[in-house]
């Protein structure tokens, strides 16, 4: 039985990022402006936002135009680094 590689995203496209991270006031503003960076075209209103059932934590799913591997590499280490998100998907 082979492994069959994962299909090959192309360039440009639409690409949901999922970003999670605690509950506080701040994330969401901070998020944003880190995706502004990454994609300043991205829009705002098609974006999600989801809190956990306890609301300790929030999800918020943003889709941008990505253009390839290291915009993507960059955005999810700029993420991590704001010390807000505990995952990126």
């Amino acid at each position: 039985m082979s492994e069959q590689e994962p299909p090959r995203i192309e360039f440009p496209c639409d690409y949901p990022v999922k970003v999670m991270g605690r509950s506080v006031p701040e994330f969401e503003l901070t998020i944003i402006e880190v995706f502004e960076r990454h994609d300043p075209g991205f829009d705002r209103e098609r974006m999600t936002s989801r809190a956990s059932r306890e609301g300790k934590f929030v999800s918020l799913t943003v889709f941008i135009t990505a253009t390839g591997k290291p915009q993507l590499e960059a955005l999810h280490e700029e993420l991590m680094a704001t010390g807000l998100v505990q995952m990126v998907i």
